[in-house]
């Protein structure tokens, strides 16, 4: 690990221009950071500009006149430091486009959670493999819903850096009185618990679609962060910090509130609707949709046992009853807490 004097970043780009990018750029701005934001569509550029609002993503939030919005990602790739906020599986693409622009040196903080569901890999690994070599990132992961986040609610969040030295100056760079960031060297557990709670928090929609009850949501909170800190230790995560924000703070919000777009499916799921229509009737990407399959497949690879993750995953594409499913999970075998 590399420690240098923490660097300043008056400058800050955010690429994505969904709920959660438009609500980072607007952290960054109270930061006091000169802050662009990139969305791909022209018309949506165009439109915030013009109205000084996200409607389509963070409706009733008005947008200040210094936010600058722009379709040019060069206009992101001078900026200090990049927030990489596109959806987990465009990220790859999105950074092979970022690449020939992003000035040098400049760190790329990875504000998408998933798992690339073609190769299995850690977002910081699809960046890393699309960014110049050598570009410094950093993983930004915690509890936060976008709108609070937007209205400027007390929040506080993992920022998680190999680099002290950079971890510090990013966490200044961004850290305001609602906006709380706490730095960790654990990059790997940190996008653990980031990825894994959407596919948890679809189990955790289907429970309260079904009406399951709240001892059965508890349980699968529990026992899901038991699933996920497995997954973590076997890809070199640290146990310690999937009980912080980026692991249980994180899966405790998703997994308790209609908020999360993930939990809101999964209860869409449960009371029986098609995940086509579901899909077909939103927006925005509820990414556990597609980190299930990610998830389960590295898990297999490295022969970690993830039932709860398994059955999300049968039911999203493998056509699997729901009924049966939940039948199969009660029917497990008792064992030790700690198994």
């Amino acid at each position: 690990m590399t420690t240098r004097v923490s660097p300043t970043f008056s400058r800050i780009g955010v690429i994505g221009g969904g709920a959660w990018g438009t609500a980072l750029a607007l952290a960054a701005l109270r930061a006091g950071r000169e802050t662009w934001l990139w969305a791909r569509e022209p018309a949506v550029v165009a439109a915030m500009t013009a109205e000084r609002e996200n409607r389509d993503y963070l409706p009733g939030v008005p947008l200040p006149p210094d936010l600058r919005v722009t379709n040019d990602l060069a206009d992101i790739g001078a900026c200090d430091a990049v927030l990489l906020v596109s959806p987990a599986q465009h990220a790859r693409a999105v950074c092979a486009r970022l690449a020939p622009v992003l000035r040098p040196g400049a760190p790329v903080v990875i504000c998408a959670k998933g798992i690339e569901l073609d190769s299995f890999a850690l977002m910081s690994e699809a960046v890393a493999a699309a960014l110049p070599a050598g570009t410094p990132l950093a993983i930004l992961s915690g509890p936060t819903f976008a709108a609070e986040v937007a209205r400027g609610l007390p929040t506080a969040v993992t920022l998680a850096c190999a680099d002290a030295g950079l971890g510090a100056g990013l966490v200044e760079a961004l850290g305001s009185r609602s906006f709380r960031p706490y730095r960790s060297d654990d990059v790997i557990g940190s996008q653990i618990g980031g990825a894994v709670k959407n596919v948890l928090a679809i189990a955790c929609g289907v429970v309260e679609g079904r009406k399951l009850g709240d001892n059965a949501r508890a349980a699968l909170i529990t026992r899901g962060l038991a699933e996920i800190t497995r997954l973590a230790l076997a890809l070199g995560g640290r146990a310690d910090t999937l009980m912080g924000l980026s692991g249980l703070g994180d899966l405790t919000l998703t997994c308790s509130s209609l908020q999360s777009r993930n939990m809101s499916l999964g209860a869409a799921l449960g009371e029986g609707r098609a995940l086509a229509d579901i899909l077909a009737a939103r927006r925005s990407v509820a990414e556990g949709v597609y980190t299930a399959a990610a998830v389960v497949g590295l898990a297999g690879r490295l022969g970690v046992d993830m039932p709860i993750c398994a059955a999300v995953d049968a039911i999203l594409n493998k056509g699997a009853s729901l009924d049966a499913t939940i039948e199969g999970l009660l029917s497990r075998p008792f064992r030790g807490e700690g198994e």
